[in-house]
């Protein structure tokens, strides 16, 4: 609840410390470049011997210790020290200063070679080895590996300022292609109630086209096969056992034959389907038609997906905000760092401040008490975890908190439509607006309540995923055989709960009743419907995977002929680009995400209207007394199957 919030929340601020996220930290726990610290006007952290030090510890200088320029060098050792008459020894022993210097570049704040390829070998300042500061010779090897991944991050660097700079020269072309796609979208849904029946009837037939097809194939191949003299037609699968290289399996006429055979099943059962469910299909293509009519009344509803994305927008960041504090919330442990291997004291805790007053240094001398990483022994610290899973349960709490209330209110708008009893004469001025102030006012508990039961499902699933990450390295088959059942069992229990807490919020907005009571009143609903419920269902899926699929492509297509200079009349005015996908995927990927905004409001609104349509069905006989809500189309399509059944009856 609200409090658990508030805990987390406070706990974290109170705890956390993003100074340990944005700065680098020393070997003294100190941040390197925070304003206000003796380590200001110092930002960049330095490795004292990045090829012995696994732990990355460091300080703000570099430079190699040297008798002959001591008054250069002094200013890059430890904070203090000034003694040129120690021995080099006791100075790379103690690490008053750093061993080994080698050109370096800043890359996160932090000092690392600067390595550079020339005709294929790596190099740093055109050596490929040095001396270390101990008297050995190492190579740039040697480095590369001990700033493992350096290389690469630097790489990335480098590819991601031109994947900035294709951004900068193309933004107001992609800006261009996504509102293309808004424009698309919208006629697309809008076109909706003229070419459903016709985008729908061909998506049957061309499915029925190609099962035939691929019956006629495989009958062409078993024949051939069959014709053959002295060919493995007479080979059966079994003969052959199984094979890695599924092409031998090509080669028999049995397969060809199981293919053929399934295929005409499929065939055969879409032709039957189709013959005793034509009727539904009918009402099922007159729904979508009113659909896009809602929409075509009701333009507001299409920008609300806006709406939704800033409050996801809010929830992310609040989810990210407290888990960057909670992340940063443990305090600095430092651990003894000796340069002899057999230190008894290697790698205990210690106390900076306390540490000259033991026996470390005498026991290990050149042990040093330095800072290793951030963590703690309190309570809280044991806890950070657990608060960490609770600020996840939030999250998901909030995102379907949010996806939920758009439902609500989407529902609230088109059911003020379907029950106009004159259209567009008695639809209410401002239907969404109006239906967003009743879900926040009336129903806010109710959404918050169906959207925390997905919440732990979801969040069980996630345990579940970590369960199972942590398990593929184990031999036990039982517990990854368990795992495996649990997962699918939740995934199906989260899209049944999806389904039914959509539902829900639809007879909600309508009736205004509980979140239990409505989703009890929709899931007998629905069983009394369920064969028009199944049908709605795939054919919705199917116009509306045509609709992102067609839309996104083909807008992907007129990017790509664009941005590779492949349409004469524009070809100048095409930016220089270094990677021509960079600015192609984001037109690509954004086109999908507009193009999902959009129908995921008219599916929506079919849903929202196929219940209206079922209560309608249940609550009036179209007497006088008791008239229709639904429009002439389905009123048509309605009376013609109670004929067929009147008739079939009689």
């Amino acid at each position: 609840d609200a409090n658990d919030v508030a805990v987390c929340l406070v706990a974290a601020w109170i705890h956390g410390d993003t100074r340990k996220v944005v700065y680098p930290t020393d070997s003294h726990g100190q941040f390197c470049g925070q304003q206000g610290t003796p380590n200001a006007n110092k930002a960049i952290l330095f490795y004292f011997n990045i090829l012995q030090c696994p732990s990355l510890r460091g300080t703000h200088y570099a430079i190699l210790y040297n008798n002959s320029y001591w008054e250069y060098y002094r200013q890059f050792c430890k904070p203090g020290f000034d003694n040129p008459r120690k021995s080099v020894a006791h100075v790379l022993r103690d690490e008053d200063c750093p061993s080994m210097i080698v050109p370096s570049r800043p890359f996160l704040q932090r000092c690392f070679p600067d390595f550079i390829t020339r005709n294929g070998t790596l190099t740093v300042a055109n050596k490929t080895d040095f001396k270390d500061g101990l008297g050995k010779t190492r190579s740039v090897i040697d480095l590369r590996d001990a700033a493992n991944g350096i290389t690469s991050l630097l790489d990335a660097k480098e590819v991601g300022m031109k994947i900035f700079e294709d951004y900068a020269s193309s933004w107001y072309w992609i800006l261009l292609g996504l509102v293309i796609t808004m424009v698309v979208s919208l006629a697309f849904i809008l076109l909706l109630r003229f070419t459903a029946g016709v985008l729908l009837w061909l998506i049957i037939f061309g499915v029925i086209a190609v099962v035939g097809y691929g019956i006629w194939h495989c009958y062409w191949e078993f024949s051939t096969l069959r014709g053959k003299p002295h060919s493995d037609g007479d080979v059966t699968i079994s003969d052959i056992g199984f094979q890695t290289d599924f092409r031998v399996y090509l080669q028999l006429s049995q397969t060809w034959l199981i293919l053929m055979i399934s295929l005409s099943v499929i065939e055969a059962v879409i032709i039957v389907i189709l013959i005793f469910l034509r009727r539904r299909v009918r009402i099922a293509i007159a729904l979508l038609k009113e659909g896009s009519r809602a929409i075509g009344y009701i333009m507001s509803t299409l920008f609300y997906p806006i709406i939704t994305f800033v409050l996801l927008a809010i929830c992310i960041a609040y989810w990210a905000v407290i888990a960057v504090f909670l992340a940063s919330s443990g305090d600095a442990v430092y651990k003894v760092m000796s340069t002899q291997d057999k230190c008894m004291y290697a790698n205990l805790t210690c106390d900076p401040e306390k540490f000259s007053q033991t026996n470390v240094t005498m026991v290990c001398p050149g042990s040093q008490c330095t800072f290793a990483f951030y963590g703690g022994e309190s309570l809280y610290h044991h806890y950070i975890f657990v608060l960490q899973l609770c600020n996840l349960l939030v999250f998901l709490w909030l995102v379907n908190f949010t996806i939920a209330l758009g439902q609500c209110t989407l529902a609230g708008a088109f059911a003020s439509y379907y029950w106009a009893l004159r259209k567009p004469q008695d639809i209410p001025s401002c239907p969404l607006f109006s239906s967003f102030s009743r879900a926040v006012r009336y129903h806010t508990g109710s959404l918050a309540f169906g959207s925390l039961i997905l919440a732990f499902v979801q969040m069980f699933r996630i345990v579940l995923e970590y369960l199972d990450h942590k398990l593929k390295g184990a031999h036990n088959a039982f517990a990854r055989f368990l795992i495996c059942c649990l997962k699918c069992c939740f995934w199906c229990l989260e899209h049944f709960i999806k389904f039914m807490n959509r539902n829900a919020y639809i007879m909600m907005a309508i009736y205004g009743k509980s979140f239990c009571t409505s989703a009890k009143d929709a899931f007998f609903l629905l069983m009394r419907n369920v064969v028009r419920v199944a049908v709605l269902d795939k054919v919705t899926d199917f116009l509306l995977f045509l609709g992102k699929v067609l839309i996104s492509g083909s807008v992907g297509v007129l990017a790509f002929f664009f941005f590779t200079r492949k349409i004469p009349v524009i070809q100048e005015e095409v930016p220089s680009l270094n990677y021509y996908w960079v600015p192609l995927l984001t037109v690509i990927f954004g086109s999908y995400l507009i193009a999902h905004g959009f129908f995921n409001v008219y599916a929506m609104c079919v849903d929202t209207l196929f219940l209206c349509f079922c209560e309608d069905l249940e609550r009036n006989d179209g007497s006088p007394l008791k008239p229709f809500y639904m429009s002439p189309q389905l009123h048509r399509i309605l009376r013609r199957e109670q004929g067929s059944k009147l008739y079939a009856s009689s």
